[in-house]
């Protein structure tokens, strides 16, 4: 019988993050964040979201969100399941 793997249990499968801060990102910037999704929220806060290949690489996400000066508000680890599409939403 073939084992099934599971993104849950298999730490080779990426992990889906979203990552909330504070302010509209506009258009510019989905091309630093290649790869997450960037949907700009009621609250004037934007969600970025995607699969992470790893802690580096969400580090990665941090450090750009760091580098661009706007307040981090949250960073968390989704259920397994499909992730979304990058995006070009934004202004």
């Amino acid at each position: 019988m073939a084992q099934r793997r599971s993104q849950r249990t298999d730490p080779g499968w990426p992990a889906v993050y979203q990552i909330r801060v504070e302010g509209h990102l506009g258009r510019a910037w989905t091309g630093w964040f290649a790869g997450l999704s960037i949907a700009l929220e009621d609250n004037g806060d934007t969600l970025l979201t995607g699969a992470v290949v790893d802690q580096a690489a969400l580090h990665g996400f941090l450090k750009r969100v760091r580098d661009l000066g706007v307040p981090l508000v949250s960073v968390n680890r989704l259920e397994p399941g499909p992730a979304p599409q990058p995006t070009e939403e934004g202004d």
